[in-house]
């Protein structure tokens, strides 16, 4: 473990192969689809959806009781890791499915917390029930070591960054990204994609976060569905 969490602070993310069970992926994989069917609705304003270019519908199973998914959250291995990157007394936040649809333009660059202050973060744990292709689309793109370079910089909400790593998780991959680190979700080619975040935070984390969002063009208030800063070039 303290290999893996040399890694991650290193690179602000973390990608193990492999780590879980595949007939549990299978299981999780198909209450995903059997949820979501075949045209769910949006739930963010017009206004986040073009600024973010974020078109991303989130689903809190836990929250519905849907007690398939706490088999993550209770693996001993998991915790063990989650524990040895973010200390005794960390917590878990929620557990989130993000669903895009075919046609969507994924994810901008952001950073799902504010780092302002470099020591309060949150930590994305991101389950992956099914593989993510070239040809699905939605691969996660990170640019390591930003969690350490501050505020994500104005400009361009999907254009690339030098040094930026494409990745590309299989089913049972289990993908760490430290709030602060920039990453954004490319556009979906095929039907569907998602991936489940089993959001958690060092002890003393405040629990609203993630309320705040930063993006290259604005810092975004979720609880109030409202840009509370609009970022531009000088």
């Amino acid at each position: 473990m303290s290999d893996l969490k040399r890694v991650f602070e290193r690179d602000g993310y973390l990608v193990v192969d492999n780590f879980f069970d595949t007939d549990l992926m299978l299981d999780l994989d198909q209450l995903i689809r059997s949820h979501f069917g075949d045209n769910p609705d949006f739930l963010h304003n017009d206004e986040f959806l073009d600024k973010a270019q974020t078109d991303v519908i989130p689903w809190f199973p836990q929250n519905e009781g849907v007690e398939a998914f706490d088999a993550v959250d209770s693996d001993a291995r998991f915790r063990e890791l989650s524990q040895s990157i973010l200390g005794s007394g960390w917590t878990c936040q929620y557990c989130m499915v993000m669903f895009s649809k075919q046609g969507t333009s994924g994810q901008a660059w952001h950073q799902d917390c504010s780092p302002d202050d470099p020591s309060v973060f949150n930590l994305n744990r991101l389950v992956y029930t099914s593989d993510i292709t070239d040809e699905i689309g939605g691969q996660t793109v990170v640019v390591p070591g930003s969690h350490k370079k501050g505020l994500l910089p104005v400009g361009d909400p999907v254009g690339e960054f030098d040094h930026q790593v494409v990745l590309r998780p299989k089913q049972g991959t289990l993908v760490l990204l430290h709030g602060h680190t920039w990453h954004r979700v490319l556009p979906i080619k095929g039907t569907y994609r998602y991936s489940t975040n089993y959001r958690a935070a060092p002890a003393g984390t405040p629990d609203d976060i993630t309320d705040v969002c930063v993006y290259r063009n604005m810092r975004y208030q979720f609880s109030t569905s409202k840009i509370i800063e609009d970022r531009v070039i000088s």
